[in-house]
């Protein structure tokens, strides 16, 4: 199986890219969007993908999942259950933008790279990494409360940024994200087990903390996504419903992020010095505002 990450365009016809300035200007986000964004860590309900292209996503998504199938290699991880309950099931894995054409080319997607460089400052955008989450009806199990920065300290300055895209209709009762509005101003909480204890992360709040934690559910159909800062606290319940819950999460970074460290960044990528720029293969520049 060809590893896709050597690719930084466009590789199907999932979408099409911009060829002149004036074909951004349908992506761009409003600036009463960005400064709600600003102040409460997050931006919901933003549509980028036709059901047709979730469709093809979710085809693709249910050859990748079998632990058999050959390109399964090239996941950085991979985990059929990262809850230790087999009654509480929770599929994670990275990495899927290497194995199949439309999770590569979802991350350039022209609506995607927009919203992520104007909520990062009008920057250029490299990626990080992707994530799959999927919680299977009936038996889904919980995404505990964490700010995704806690577990990237890897990287730095902190300049990065999230988007969950549903692949199904999420709501409250098959397991949607939830937020807690204006947490990013928190500064850098330890991390708790992913798929542990849904309220572990509460022993590291202070009583202020506690006070002002006030969830609130993102209820999104397919195909939209959701933004939110490196430093918000977010997690998900579980799912009894008898519909599924899919998406993808793309993470992105500012160009001119730095490795912290000398170890493995990611299973399968190559070892880049702490203070050395993230670029190369795996960490492709995927938007300039230059373009725009």
């Amino acid at each position: 199986m060809k590893d896709l990450s050597t690719q930084h365009q466009l590789i199907s016809n999932l979408f099409q890219w911009p060829t002149k300035p004036s074909e951004w200007e349908q992506y761009k986000l409003s600036n009463e969007q960005l400064e709600f964004f600003n102040e409460y860590g997050y931006l919901s309900n933003i549509k980028l993908l036709e059901e047709w292209q979730v469709d093809k996503l979710n085809n693709e998504l249910a050859e990748i999942v079998d632990p058999s199938h050959p390109a399964n290699h090239l996941f950085h991880e991979f985990h059929s259950n990262e809850s230790s309950d087999p009654n509480s099931v929770l599929f994670h894995a990275l990495g899927a933008w290497r194995l199949t054409n439309s999770f590569h080319d979802v991350i350039w997607n022209p609506a995607f790279v927009m919203a992520a460089s104007q909520i990062l400052g009008n920057k250029a955008v490299r990626f990080w990494h992707d994530q799959l989450f999927c919680k299977p009806a009936k038996h889904g199990g919980v995404v505990a409360w964490h700010p995704d920065y806690s577990y990237w300290t890897r990287t730095g300055p902190i300049q990065h940024l999230t988007c969950w895209v549903g692949l199904d209709d999420a709501t409250t009762e098959n397991g949607c994200l939830y937020y807690v509005p204006r947490s990013q101003n928190w500064g850098l909480l330890d991390k708790p087990d992913l798929a542990g204890d849904m309220e572990g992360l509460m022993q590291y709040l202070t009583d202020e903390q506690k006070s002002e934690f006030k969830p609130v559910p993102i209820e999104l159909k397919k195909g939209h996504a959701t933004f939110h800062h490196p430093l918000m606290v977010h997690g998900s319940y579980e799912n009894k419903s008898p519909r599924s819950r899919r998406a993808f999460v793309l993470n992105v970074f500012s160009d001119g992020t730095e490795s912290n460290t000398d170890e493995v960044l990611l299973k399968g990528v190559p070892t880049i010095k702490a203070g050395n720029k993230m670029e190369g293969q795996f960490f492709p520049l995927i938007f300039s505002p230059e373009e725009a």
